[in-house]
């Protein structure tokens, strides 16, 4: 007889030599990044914000469609859509970020969706505020966590589940925290979990559950196994790990000139030029940018424009060059106000999480 553990196999890391498989581009087909021209617009288009999608986009229809809030509560409740929509409505502009974003430049490569630097994406949620809901249903004196349920359902490593992850109660009861209905003011798109999600401004793409269909409030830690073996920082199969949370500081670098079509190295023309991007962090506010154009070994300040969108959303970076012939290496990187500083060269993890090491962007000036 077959089981699920005949179809899907425990997580590894890739051989010294070994190539990116048929496995992972098929992952790659269903989940796209943002490109990175992309970056010069503040609010990310839907159709250009970066995807994930851990198993199929469920069939779900918004009109009967219900949310319940379940578990360690004194009055359980159930909202469709309708009800949601009549509660207080709250607009956040939010950086999202996938946990594996950067995966497939580590050496040795985790073999899972191979994301380079493109998976992140920065748009307007409009919803209701949940912890509103969680005090109305009467939160239990020792509720501990708050376990979120997706309509998804598949097979990941050997187990069958929904796709399910959960919140300490003091993060769950943050103000931020939204049940998003809507997208850069249009319904949600059904890749991007309507008819509702949770968004969680600051946490790694993991966290913002789609296709929302049950809040359960529970009075022991969650271990299911998106949050007890998915996503968490581990250095071999052993080792238990800590968990995946808050988004790490990074900036991107909008690359400059045109492309080529296969190498994407980029093509410039000499002269004065401005090169700019976007830096974020889930930790603190980004107070510093510095941008390299010899591979690292120089760093110069950028100017960073005043936050527009909020403390949760990116801000443009920019600096001016002037480009001479030759070939470059360019990369930026960010500091927030906890101190935290993007690498250089990244500390290795089995899941290839959290890998904020900095950017590399090649340009070719070429002679006039």
């Amino acid at each position: 007889m077959t089981t699920v553990d005949d179809v899907s196999r425990p997580s590894r890391v890739a051989g010294p030599d070994e190539a990116i498989s048929a496995e992972e581009l098929q992952l790659a087909a269903r989940n796209h990044g943002i490109p990175l021209e992309a970056l010069r617009y503040d609010v990310t288009p839907a159709g250009l914000h970066y995807l994930l999608i851990h198993y199929d986009i469920p069939d779900v229809d918004p009109d009967t469609h219900a949310l319940t809030v379940s578990g360690a509560v004194r009055r359980p409740l159930r909202l469709d859509l309708a009800a949601l929509r009549a509660l207080p409505r709250v607009t956040h502009r939010v950086t999202l970020e996938c946990a594996g974003n950067g995966r497939a430049l580590l050496h040795p490569r985790p073999v899972s969706q191979p994301w380079l630097v493109e998976a992140v994406g920065n748009a307007e949620w409009t919803g209701t505020p949940l912890a509103p809901l969680l005090r109305e249903a009467g939160l239990a004196d020792d509720a501990v966590d708050v376990v979120f349920t997706g309509a998804d359902h598949g097979v990941e490593r050997g187990v069958e589940q929904d796709y399910q992850r959960a919140l300490p109660l003091a993060d769950a009861l943050r103000e931020e925290v939204l049940l998003a209905y809507e997208m850069n003011g249009a319904p949600l798109l059904p890749q991007h979990g309507a008819p509702v999600r949770l968004i969680v401004p600051g946490w790694y793409g993991m966290a913002h559950v789609k296709w929302l269909r049950d809040i359960r409030v529970t009075t022991e830690p969650f271990d299911g196994y998106q949050n007890a073996v998915a996503y968490r920082l581990r250095r071999d199969a052993d080792d238990p790990g800590v968990p995946v949370t808050r988004i790490e500081p990074r900036a991107l670098v909008r690359p400059p000139g045109f492309p080529d079509f296969m190498s994407r190295t980029r093509v410039l023309r000499p002269g004065p030029c401005t090169v700019d991007g976007r830096a974020w962090s889930g930790h603190a506010p980004v107070t510093s940018v510095e941008v390299t154009v010899d591979g690292g070994q120089t760093w110069t300040p950028a100017d960073l424009d005043a936050p527009s969108g909020g403390e949760w959303a990116w801000r443009r970076w920019s600096v001016r060059w002037t480009a001479t012939p030759g070939r470059y290496v360019l990369g930026a990187r960010a500091t927030d106000a906890s101190g935290r500083t993007q690498p250089v060269e990244q500390p290795w993890n089995r899941g290839g999480f959290a890998n904020n090491l900095v950017q590399r962007v090649e340009v070719v000036v070429p002679a006039e």
